[in-house]
């Protein structure tokens, strides 16, 4: 922290240099039309980063064989599983088309969630937050090239809309894991997140399109 603190200072005077707000741009972007359904599936996607984030090591800890030393490798796997997907993606998805990729990745996501909760040895858990981090790993970039090209809103205001609402994702999802797993478990929290997703898996052939 001290070297970024550093480093911030000797940039700051070429920082900002220019007035990015023009007058007649809003401050806040409401979302309406294709970009609201966007930035809800946006929302769900980040919302189900937060939750590996901030519960997948109390969720491998529910399981008895599981050591508290060894509870962040959930995390810890997904982010290289994801780094891995980000930096091949674009291949991918030339290899393979948009549709395929989508649909692919939201299921995978969706099973390793399951398979997350389900699946009764640690291994077998953290091969499951693998499949997280490789099916969420294209999909949000691929709804922020919805974004850019749909016809409801201006690009930049569409995409800032919705980066907003998945960020909210982020923000709010380890309070709503919360106060789920209260009303449920936190086997049930991460259930329910798998049905989301199933759900931006049926609207893959709409976002690709």
């Amino acid at each position: 922290m001290a070297l970024i603190i550093i480093l911030l200072v000797i940039s700051l005077p070429t920082l900002m240099t220019e007035r990015l707000h023009q007058p007649d741009q809003p401050w806040l972007v409401i979302p309406r039309g294709w970009v609201a359904f966007l930035g809800l599936l946006c929302f769900i996607l980040f919302l189900a980063e937060g939750a590996v984030l901030d519960w997948s090591a109390l969720l491998l800890l529910q399981n008895p064989d599981m050591s508290v030393a060894h509870a962040g490798l959930g995390y810890a796997i997904f982010s290289i599983a994801m780094t891995i997907g980000r930096l091949t993606g674009d291949k991918v998805i030339q290899r393979f088309g948009r549709y395929p990729v989508m649909l692919t990745g939201a299921l995978a996501a969706t099973a390793g969630m399951t398979l997350a909760v389900l699946l009764p040895w640690p291994q077998a858990a953290l091969f499951a937050f693998l499949l997280v981090g490789f099916g969420l790993a294209n999909t949000v970039p691929m709804l922020f090239n919805a974004a850019g090209n749909q016809h409801d809103m201006p690009s930049n205001r569409a995409i800032s809309a919705m980066t907003t609402l998945g960020y909210a994702g982020i923000l709010s999802g380890p309070a709503l894991i919360g106060f789920i797993s209260q009303w449920l478990s936190l086997n049930g929290a991460f259930l329910v997140i798998a049905l989301l997703l199933l759900a931006v898996a049926a609207s893959a052939r709409l976002v690709a399109r």
